[in-house]
């Protein structure tokens, strides 16, 4: 299961992070979102202690979504030492995903 990331703790899971780090930003009302979140929640399994996988709900944490720029959801942004590195926006296939984390590892 990905990690429930917030605002408070964004900084300290994201961006201090020695390994990748995967962020799914969705809402509860936004149904692309419903797709991507098991996608986002198998990577997470597959990619244990390899990545960081995590979520920021947009709707109750505003503060990253717009210091990255996130307008359209599901946005995910892939970190590596801090700094955005990849960057999907709307659904993909799982495969997708998998390639943008593989390419750091």
């Amino acid at each position: 299961m990905a990690l429930a990331i917030t605002d408070a703790t964004f900084e300290e899971i994201v961006l201090k992070s020695d390994k990748p780090v995967m962020v799914d930003f969705w809402a509860a009302w936004c149904g692309p979102c419903r797709m991507v979140g098991p996608i986002i929640d198998e990577l997470s399994t597959e990619y244990d202690g390899k990545v960081v996988v995590g979520k920021v709900d947009v709707d109750a944490n505003q503060e990253f979504a717009a210091k990255y720029g996130v307008r359209n959801i599901p946005t995910v942004l892939v970190f590596h030492n801090g700094e955005v590195v990849g960057k999907q926006v709307g659904v993909a296939p799982k495969q997708t995903y998998a390639d943008s984390l593989d390419a750091l590892l």
